[in-house]
């Protein structure tokens, strides 16, 4: 190749471009190495006790026994695997074992939570919900950390992720990263809502839901490659692997609770029920295993926090859409058989004996209405229970019909119960409990 041919415009543009790519490759090749963090708080003392048990109370706030325990294994020493659309990825030992955290230091634990690196600079999952914990204050790491090294070490060897190998590697995680992963501002320390002042609550609540509480990991719209322009969203998003939708919080015809008062907000959060509202699903885990052991301050806190937020509605579904003749016929008669000794004849619902509702009523049902009949199908074919609470140690429940019902039943059910009472929602196809299946 001539001088001359090397420089004209179409040839220099490809060698450019030739360059920027063996670059980006280098670059996303090239192993990370741990960021530089601040020394741990000088007021922290990881010893002493008062500063463990409050360790423990951020873990609770956290959930961390949830995921960082396997089922049926010890706590906190990890190995439970978690799906994602990607492959499954297993929690690690949080127990100060070898296979754990007995290297850590406080600087260590920052650094995951805050920059989602590992101590050996290894970029995390973000099934890791680092995009939440790294706005938490160093202040709370430090106290989280020091729980976890107090507790009793658990021999506990992780399986390695199962990703893929292109999925699964530092590469993919760092191109994630730069897509949708920015590290919080560091805060000096948490706001606290104790104090009684109104502007100190909302800002505890905000702390709680975009920090600790991650509640946008669920409730966050993602795109295919699992990420979103705001990661802290709470506009509702489904959640592909399990199956359920996490409904938005933004909008009060879903989840939002912005028309509804403090205390029935904080009474779903501690009981698991508020009026016709009952938990259900990942939530119910989420009632089940952390908010209904917070303090009454954090989840008034949480609860005027929620309630500020704006209220963002969901195009509203066409009116009136067509339904099959047939499949309300049928699911007629399967709700008769199966459902209205529990939920009523006419979708009203049951009370029980405290006269609280027992069987929520179907009839104007946010989980019944929503767009997505994700919830609704997800309840049919597997049933549950709420969570057991203090305020409410005996739920009642409801039974799985997956080995009852084939999948053309539960579409036609759904597709009666969605269009009965008032309701007018899309019908559920038989395709359509197959996808959430």
């Amino acid at each position: 190749m001539s001088a001359r041919s090397l420089w004209r415009p179409g040839t220099l543009a490809a060698l450019l471009l030739v360059v920027l790519l063996l670059c980006a490759a280098a670059w996303l090749l090239w192993p990370s190495r741990p960021v530089a963090v601040p020394p741990a708080s000088a007021t922290t003392r990881l010893d002493d006790a008062a500063t463990i048990e409050r360790g423990r109370y951020l873990a609770v706030l956290g959930n961390c026994m949830a995921c960082h325990t396997s089922k049926g294994g010890p706590e906190f020493a990890g190995g439970r695997g978690i799906a994602t659309p990607f492959g499954t990825v297993y929690s690690s030992n949080l127990t100060p074992d070898a296979t754990g955290l007995k290297d850590w230091n406080a600087d260590d634990f920052w650094r995951a939570l805050h920059h989602g690196q590992s101590r050996d600079g290894r970029l995390l999952n973000p099934a890791f919900p680092y995009t939440n914990t790294t706005h938490v204050t160093r202040a709370d790491s430090d106290t989280l950390f020091a729980f976890f090294r107090h507790l009793a070490p658990v021999e506990s060897t992780v399986p390695d992720h199962d990703l893929g190998r292109y999925l699964g590697s530092q590469a993919a995680l760092k191109a994630w990263r730069t897509l949708y992963f920015k590290p919080g501002e560091a805060v000096d320390a948490a706001p606290q809502a104790n104090d009684g002042t109104a502007l100190n609550e909302l800002q505890r609540g905000a702390y709680l839901v975009n920090g600790l509480a991650h509640c946008s990991a669920c409730h966050v719209p993602r795109n295919t490659l699992g990420g979103s322009a705001d990661m802290l969203s709470l506009a509702g998003g489904f959640m592909t692997a399990q199956g359920w939708y996490a409904p938005s919080l933004l909008d009060p015809a879903e989840a939002g609770v912005q028309t509804r008062e403090v205390a029935g907000i904080v009474a779903l959060f501690q009981t698991g029920r508020s009026g016709t509202h009952i938990v259900t699903g990942p939530m119910a885990e989420v009632v089940q295993h952390s908010t209904q052991h917070w303090r009454p301050d954090d989840l008034r806190a949480m609860a005027t926090y929620l309630k500020s937020l704006p209220v963002s509605r969901r195009p509203e579904p066409a009116p009136g859409d067509a339904r099959p003749a047939q499949a309300m016929v049928q699911g007629d008669r399967l709700y008769e058989q199966q459902c209205a000794q529990c939920h009523g004849a006419q979708g009203q619902g049951v009370r029980g004996n405290d006269g609280e509702w027992a069987y929520p009523p179907l009839a104007g049902n946010s989980t019944v209405l929503q767009g997505s009949p994700a919830n609704l199908v997800q309840a049919v074919l597997y049933g549950g229970f709420g969570p057991s609470t203090a305020g409410h140690p005996r739920p009642f429940g409801m039974p799985p019909y997956v080995l009852e019902l084939s999948e053309q039943d539960i579409a036609d059910l759904s597709t009666y119960v969605r269009a009965a009472w008032g309701n007018d929602a899309p019908p559920v196809s038989a395709l359509d409990v197959q996808r959430l299946r």
